[in-house]
């Protein structure tokens, strides 16, 4: 069950947002998930700085998932939302920062799974 947050430091449109969440539920499948269990949320209007700067487009991911995907997974995910954020975004790469969050543990319906 991956959750993907995004934290963005403008607004985000209702057409931006669907496509972000077609995209991700694509992109999903490169760390070995599907987009039945996915779990997208996104914060708008964010203050976000980087580099001692407040940038006009920047994003921060933070993707949990049950398990862990491994370093290759991670490195294409990785180059494969910046591209979508960069796309429906107009965030350029190297205003993305991406966090990884695997566990052992996730709870739904009453249960761990």
């Amino acid at each position: 069950m991956p959750f993907i947050n995004t934290k963005y430091s403008a607004s985000i449109t209702a057409e931006q947002e669907t496509a972000l969440k077609t995209e991700l539920g694509r992109a999903i499948s490169l760390l070995g998930k599907s987009e039945t269990w996915l779990m997208l949320g996104f914060e708008q209007n964010c203050s976000l700085y980087f580099q001692g700067e407040k940038s006009e487009k920047i994003a921060y991911a933070e993707v949990s998932l049950l398990g862990d995907a491994g370093d290759s997974a991670y490195r294409g995910f990785t180059a494969e939302l910046c591209r979508i954020y960069n796309e429906v975004l107009g965030v350029p790469a190297d205003k993305v920062y991406v966090k990884y969050s695997p566990t052992s543990y996730w709870g739904w319906n009453g249960r761990n799974f």
